[in-house]
């Protein structure tokens, strides 16, 4: 049975709309998936005597910070790893066994990357350890440790899959006790790490992690089971309807009528609301840039890509799945005396009011000097004048149908930032750094805030025929697209 699920998702695979569009994208994942392969593998063979040169006890520094290890192993699940979707309701009328479906289900996160590359670490990481002299059985023993705490987390992903609120809540852990440790205030791997040094040098305390994550993969498959039903966990959730007239708004005419909607879109669905709190966290994410806490992130060049990510952090992580967002009832758009350039157009004015929101509410970082303010504003007139151009031109060709109830099912999938939004952002980012680089070389870096200014301003100058030309894009990919948002799995 296993193998025709296997079976069955390969043709779905190969009969989707978006066929070319995935295929791509995998063989780019698999570009990076190879990328960080080499770097775990790097790091778990020469990491030992790393350690050694400056005179660190390896197993003990490992085990030392292991904590944020682990800490952000779950932050970057919550994140980006994505419970494995299976069309379920069809299964459900043929004589198939639950417990197959939900153990399959549960199988595929198994032999994810984000488990299987901590492998390329620990294994030869702990090789390099009986190499130099280490016990064997402990060296056994810690790595098999080690190895049911990841997998303790790819469970904890899963359970914890539909609370949005949880990624912020651990990335805030992580982020308090490494800034109290770096300063000195409180250090949290004082508590932890006579736990992860059991594990080594004990032969029992191995048993633990292991028991817990046979207990929490028992608990997530009766979890996942129990809701295995359509009246369950597979129904949709129907809430009692409110009326909001946002009147104020239709002064605005055409694009007045889809700002209502898209404000409605993102007060009413969790995974709109998600887009919001993830650009929110983004006007924080400057203080890795201008703290000077990083050696590596402390130069001008970094400082301006920065800038893009504060200022807009809306505009990419809601601009970069337009038009998908209204795929639910793009058809029926699709049928009406519908203008693109208003649809689109409406879509920009929301994307540029959030850029110059974001750009206001990250004021706070004048007290690291004029000159880094000055980078976010450059930042929010290149986001305002070329990116936000970018993202609606990248919407027409990414053809990722959005279920916004899909957050209420067990096996629903809810990420609203993930691989395809990182691949298409990196022109984005990569352009302003390139000029800003060619005018800080040759003259100074206030020359090379005001070439990528003057970028944004160009952009912003030349709007129309930007429009006119996405517009005419949107029209040529209308039917693939809407032939795309009709694939359901």
């Amino acid at each position: 049975m296993i193998q025709k699920f296997l079976y069955l998702e390969w043709k779905a695979f190969l009969r989707s709309a978006s066929f070319g569009a995935n295929l791509a994208i995998k063989i780019l994942m698999g570009f990076l998936a190879v990328y960080f392969t080499l770097v775990f593998l790097a790091l778990g063979i020469g990491l030992f005597y790393v350690l050694e040169k400056f005179k660190l006890d390896p197993i003990v520094t490992i085990n030392k910070f292991m904590i944020y290890y682990f800490l952000m192993d779950i932050i970057i699940r919550l994140l980006f790893q994505k419970i494995p979707v299976l069309n379920i309701r069809p299964l459900l009328v043929f004589p198939i066994k639950k417990d197959t479906i939900v153990h399959f289900s549960l199988g595929k996160t198994v032999f994810s990357f984000f488990n299987l590359g901590h492998w390329f670490f620990f294994l030869p990481f702990s090789i390099v350890l009986i190499y130099e002299g280490y016990d064997v059985l402990s060296v056994l023993l810690w790595h098999t440790a080690m190895l049911s705490l990841i997998y303790i987390n790819n469970f904890l992903n899963i359970i914890l899959n539909n609370k949005d609120y949880l990624f912020t809540i651990f990335l805030g852990i992580a982020a308090v006790f490494g800034g109290l440790q770096y300063y000195g205030f409180f250090d949290i791997t004082t508590y932890t790490a006579p736990f992860f040094e059991a594990l080594f040098n004990t032969y029992w305390a191995f048993i633990l992690p292991v028991l817990v994550l046979i207990g929490l993969y028992r608990y997530s498959f009766h979890y996942f089971k129990n809701d295995l039903y359509l009246d369950a966990g597979l129904s949709s959730k129907h809430d009692i309807a409110k009326t909001e007239n946002l009147v104020w708004l239709n002064q605005f005419g055409t694009i007045g009528t889809f700002l209502k909607n898209d404000i409605k879109l993102i007060k009413r669905n969790k995974r709109s609301k998600t887009t919001v709190g993830m650009s929110v966290m983004f006007l924080f994410y400057g203080l890795l840039f201008f703290t000077n806490g990083i050696e590596a992130y402390n130069n001008p060049t970094m400082h301006i890509f920065a800038g893009i990510f504060v200022s807009g952090g809306f505009l990419i992580t809601f601009g970069q799945f337009v038009p998908s967002w209204d795929s639910a009832y793009y058809q029926l758009m699709m049928t009406q005396n519908i203008p693109y350039k208003g649809y689109l157009s409406s879509k920009w004015w929301l994307m540029v009011i959030a850029t110059i929101v974001s750009t206001i509410l990250a004021s706070f970082y004048i007290y690291f000097g004029w000159q880094v303010y000055m980078t976010i504003v450059v930042g929010a007139i290149y986001n305002i004048g070329v990116n936000s151009h970018l993202v609606l031109l990248g919407g027409a060709f990414t053809k990722t149908p959005i279920d916004l109830d899909s957050g209420k099912g067990a096996f629903g999938d809810k990420k609203a930032y993930n691989f395809k939004t990182m691949l298409i952002s990196i022109p984005q980012l990569a352009l302003p750094v390139l000029v800003y680089s060619i005018g800080a070389s040759f003259a100074n870096a206030n020359v090379g805030l005001a070439l990528v200014a003057s970028l944004g301003i160009l952009g912003f100058a030349f709007k129309n025929k930007a429009f006119s030309m996405i517009e005419k894009i949107y029209k040529t990919e209308k039917y693939a697209t809407i032939a795309a948002y009709k694939q359901k799995s």
